[in-house]
């Protein structure tokens, strides 16, 4: 068979998915806005349900301090009453609660609807600071899939993504997610949830099939010969690939066999694009538009349209405008792409698409927490997710839906994977769930969202891993209205140069219109251009002059670039106020700049 001369060129090859995006085991810059009270029709399912699919009957009303009916049951009493008029609804005060909020009854009779209307007036009042469901908990069971227990990366307190507390509020239902990849072999712990799809490789030299586009996008194998893709690469076998991460996403949970999705309630429409020694760039940016709902010529309509996209896959260089116009269209129409940032433990500004504009860059993360040891990094890094290293152990990597086949399809399995391949859909099945959570999210909120919800990383990154390591269940709660917003951020885009081994400089970021303290996890997001970031110390003061450290100085650092998020517990500070950011250059030689930093509460 030929060898395309192409492939060594512009396109992304398989021998860059199996050695550089997974390695397999043998088994605007302004300020944002509080977001305006929504009306009846914009409140979320959850914001109306006692459980998924449950309408709530009662809610749970917070009035701020200064109000009356904050301490007064009669004064309670009367705005419940006035509210239900308002909303043509009876809405009946209950009892007070040991915070001080109160309980309304809204009747057993009340639809979805109805409760919503009754939500709207509470979020339009500007004395009542939150109003959610009074929920219905029930006990917890781990699911009774067979090989849950090996999971890691979806419970274990140290760098889990907490994703079962977010199955009680969503679970990626009436969600597609399109996994752009090398197809789908049949597994039965993933058929319930595999629609329509469609096969976009149209080079025969690579498609293995025999035969260029269609829509039958199952997965033949990519296994090739020793330097079938370029002098010196060794041979490979089939990796099943897009299986693998299909199956993280949502592979059927609770089915009593194999392992369970992160968005085990969404659906998986997988599109061809990687075949023997990779994929074009030509044929991706067509699935990327027609996934998104976009027209490709000589393609049916799509009846799958994905509000998320999965793109465990990778080449070399900077993202070029025919990636990006295809990225920033499908964004445009409300889809939402995550990227792989690459295994080569090298800067994600150096591999695409990793590095486009638009899209969720994710980094990779060990079962320590700390960046995976292959995993790529940089400022371009959103988030960091669980990606596995299975060098410290086969059972330290991610487990997932296989095929046993090493050149064409045998019996279905499962197997540990590493890579960025792995992490990413980690970050699609999240954003399935916040999806399937609140329908209206657009892509930006979703990634707003996801990073503002993150936790510090429990161990190290050197070199930039977003804003840490993303929480299901927490961001799922945010979007929702079980917990706190999306994050308000507040910016500076005010350049401020650094000067050699001189006093500190410091930028000010003015806050106002908040309520009470800053939170236990304020996010501080740093972004600066330095030749030896070891020479600088930066921390933050806060309103009242508190400073807290945020990076001491280090002789041994000798890397470039601050760009990261840092995390303070500010809960004893008071959120309004002016807030500066202090860096200090404390060693000659190096010089640099204060590009922009932000808060996000």
């Amino acid at each position: 068979m030929r060898t395309p001369p192409s492939l060594r060129r512009r396109m992304i090859s398989v021998a860059a998915v199996s050695a550089a995006l997974f390695t397999a085991a043998t088994a605007t810059v302004a300020t944002a806005q509080e977001a305006a009270a929504p009306k009846a029709a914009a409140v979320p399912a959850a914001q109306t349900e006692a459980a998924p699919g449950v309408t709530a009957e009662r809610l749970i009303v917070g009035y701020k301090s200064g109000a009356t009916e904050a301490k007064s049951n009669s004064a309670a009493k009367a705005d419940a009453a006035a509210k239900g008029k308002e909303a043509g609804e009876d809405v009946d005060f209950r009892r007070r609660l040991g915070t001080g909020a109160a309980l309304v009854d809204l009747g057993a009779d009340a639809t979805r609807a109805d409760v919503a209307d009754v939500v709207a007036e509470y979020k339009a009042d500007p004395q009542v600071a939150y109003v959610v469901p009074d929920r219905l908990n029930k006990p917890q069971a781990d699911p009774n899939d067979t090989e849950y227990a090996k999971q890691w990366d979806l419970f274990e307190a140290t760098a889990g993504m907490n994703v079962p507390g977010a199955w009680s509020t969503a679970t990626g239902s009436g969600v597609t997610v399109a996994v752009i990849d090398t197809g789908y072999v049949a597994h039965t712990d993933l058929a319930a949830n595999i629609v329509a799809g469609y096969d976009f490789i149209s080079d025969t030299a690579v498609s293995v099939d025999g035969d260029g586009r269609d829509s039958n996008p199952a997965d033949p194998g990519d296994w090739y010969n020793a330097n079938e893709c370029g002098d010196g690469i060794p041979a490979s076998n089939s990796s099943w690939h897009g299986t693998h991460v299909a199956g993280t996403i949502a592979a059927v949970t609770n089915n009593s066999k194999g392992i369970a999705g992160i968005a085990y309630g969404a659906k998986i429409s997988p599109l061809r694009v990687l075949g023997k020694c990779g994929g074009y760039d030509s044929d991706i940016i067509d699935a990327i538009t027609w996934a998104s709902g976009g027209t490709v010529s000589g393609v049916p309509a799509n009846t799958n349209v994905a509000k998320v996209i999965n793109m465990s896959l990778g080449g070399d260089g900077a993202c070029t405008s025919a990636t990006q116009s295809a990225i920033t269209a499908a964004v445009n129409r409300g889809t939402t792409i995550a990227v792989a940032a690459g295994n080569d433990n090298d800067n994600v500004a150096n591999h695409s698409p990793g590095n486009c504009n638009n899209v969720i860059s994710v980094a990779a993360t060990n079962r320590t927490g700390a960046k995976a040891s292959y995993s790529n990094y940089g400022s371009l890094v959103d988030i960091s997710a669980p990606g596995g290293q299975t060098s410290t152990g086969t059972a330290n990597g991610i487990l997932s839906t296989l095929n046993s086949g090493t050149k064409t399809a045998s019996s279905e399995n499962y197997a540990y994977y590493q890579g960025t391949s792995m992490a990413t859909p980690h970050i699609a099945g999240l954003a399935a769930l916040l999806k399937s959570a609140n329908s209206s999210l657009t892509p930006a909120q979703i990634e707003s969202a996801i990073k503002a919800n993150a936790r510090a990383l429990p161990g190290a990154c050197s070199g930039g891993c977003g804003a840490g390591l993303a929480d299901a269940a927490k961001t799922v709660a945010a979007v929702s209205g079980g917990g706190t917003t999306t994050g308000t951020t507040y910016s500076s885009t005010s350049a401020v140069a650094i000067p050699d081994n001189s006093s500190a400089i410091e930028s000010a970021i003015t806050v106002s219109g908040r309520t009470g303290n800053a939170p236990s996890a304020l996010k501080v997001a740093v972004d600066i251009t330095h030749t030896y970031r070891g020479d600088l110390v930066i921390g933050l003061v806060a309103p009242d002059g508190t400073v807290y450290s945020l990076k001491s100085a280090s002789s041994s650092d000798s890397a470039d670039n601050v760009n990261t998020t840092y995390t303070v517990d500010a809960s004893s500070e008071t959120a309004n106020g002016t807030w500066k950011l202090r860096v200090q250059d404390t060693a000659a030689q190096d010089t640099g700049t204060l590009n922009s930093w932000k808060l996000t509460f």
